[in-house]
């Protein structure tokens, strides 16, 4: 009995090892995972589209050629989207002003009440573009947010980014800075 009780323990281990090693095969890693659900690359030029902002204004992509654009998808349950959208106004909006560029943050997924009402409350004076049906969304990517896709002023990507860091801002506004000084 002792020995038949052995060998299911030790066929339960062997079926757990297989069903974590499965896992992590079919898991992908952080940086190659994310990077595989993003639709545009570098260079091609950026999925145009037109969307309502916060401020009841509509924002085609298209128009704002000449300039630089931010493009950040965002949700107001994101932590890390929160944490992006804290060093936005000084270390992006403010830092650029009067400047050819132009942050274009998108809400995914969410509905004009609860963007609006997330802006006010943490005192956010940008509006928002919504995106309820994650139709802009979708033609950039396919999952995780933050998302910040950066264009360039003939509208073609400039750079993707995917997530958020402190360092990784840092490399996003010195991005931005580049895109600028660019003749």
């Amino acid at each position: 009995m002792a020995k038949k009780k052995s060998n299911a323990s030790l066929w339960i281990m062997l079926a757990a090892i297989v069903a974590i090693a499965v896992l992590i095969f079919l898991l992908p890693s952080c940086g190659d995972g994310m990077e595989r659900t993003t639709r545009v690359a570098v260079g091609q030029q950026a999925p145009d589209f037109t969307v309502e902002m916060t401020d009841s204004t509509h924002v085609t992509l298209s128009d704002l050629r000449g300039r630089v654009v931010l493009l950040n998808f965002w949700a107001t349950w994101c932590p890390p989207c929160r944490s992006e959208l804290q060093r936005v106004q000084s270390g992006i909006v403010d830092r650029f002003a009067g400047r050819p560029f132009v942050f274009l943050p998108v809400s995914r997924e969410e509905e004009r009440g609860t963007v609006e009402e997330f802006l006010r409350r943490n005192g956010h004076a940008f509006p928002s573009g919504l995106d309820p049906e994650r139709t802009v969304y979708a033609l950039y990517a396919t999952n995780y947010i933050p998302r910040n896709f950066l264009i360039d002023r003939e509208g073609r990507i400039a750079g993707s980014y995917i997530g958020y860091t402190p360092e990784e801002f840092g490399e996003l506004v010195r991005a931005i800075e580049n895109e600028l000084n660019k003749p």
